[in-house]
């Protein structure tokens, strides 16, 4: 079954995940994360399923969040606020965001990706 993966074609971190699913031949469905931006409930799904707190999914490095002044904005804020903000614009989402639909990965770390993915 092939990966889902939401990624973001000018990130560097995306650019090194694609090329490792790449070199080990693993086959993935590519989802452009600013233009097709999971929903709320495919966020809260997501989250779920990945086992770590809804604020690993923002991405604070990112200008929008710092810009928005997302960190105050998710001080307090539950599950389901943070995935609203989230699905409100894909640049607010750490990437990329591996799926086989059961197991769920944030961000890019070659031995993350080989104790998952492989």
């Amino acid at each position: 079954m092939a990966l889902t993966f939401y990624w973001y074609p000018n990130c560097g971190t995306c650019k090194k995940a694609k090329k490792w699913f790449d070199d080990n031949q693993i086959e993935y469905h590519a989802i452009h994360i600013v233009e097709e931006t999971p929903t709320k409930e495919e966020l809260l799904s997501l989250i779920k399923k990945s086992e770590l707190p809804a604020k690993k999914f923002f991405n604070t490095s990112g200008k929008k969040y710092r810009e928005l002044n997302i960190k105050e904005k998710i001080k307090d804020a539950s599950t389901e606020e943070m995935a609203e903000i989230l699905s409100s614009d894909g640049m607010l989402i750490k990437r990329p965001i591996v799926t086989d639909g059961n197991k769920v990965t944030v961000g890019f770390k070659e031995e993350m990706f080989t104790e998952n993915w492989l």
